[in-house]
């Protein structure tokens, strides 16, 4: 008999937009649960979207973003719910 060997991967970090950045972009992968998902994604914070992090608040809280033609301040707790990857 063989034996079948398993890697599995742990503590892999997921990069959520409260880490980006200002002047970055990044694309949205998904967005965790959270009470305020659906009003998000209403505003357009879908799969696949293009997010550019224009700046942050003198104490970092709020943070502004640029998504699709609007410019919308989001408090960091709400943002940590928001997974990102890099564009290319």
């Amino acid at each position: 008999m063989g034996v079948i060997m398993m890697a599995v991967v742990v503590g892999q970090d997921k990069m959520t937009l409260n880490r980006v950045h200002a002047g970055s972009s990044v694309k949205v992968e998904y967005l965790e649960t959270s009470p305020l998902k659906e009003r998000l994604m209403s505003m357009g914070l879908v799969p696949g979207t293009i997010i550019k992090v224009l700046r942050s608040a003198p104490l970092g809280d709020p943070m502004a973003i640029s998504v699709r033609s609007y410019n919308l301040a989001l408090r960091l707790n709400d943002a940590e719910k928001i997974v990102v990857s890099p564009t290319a």
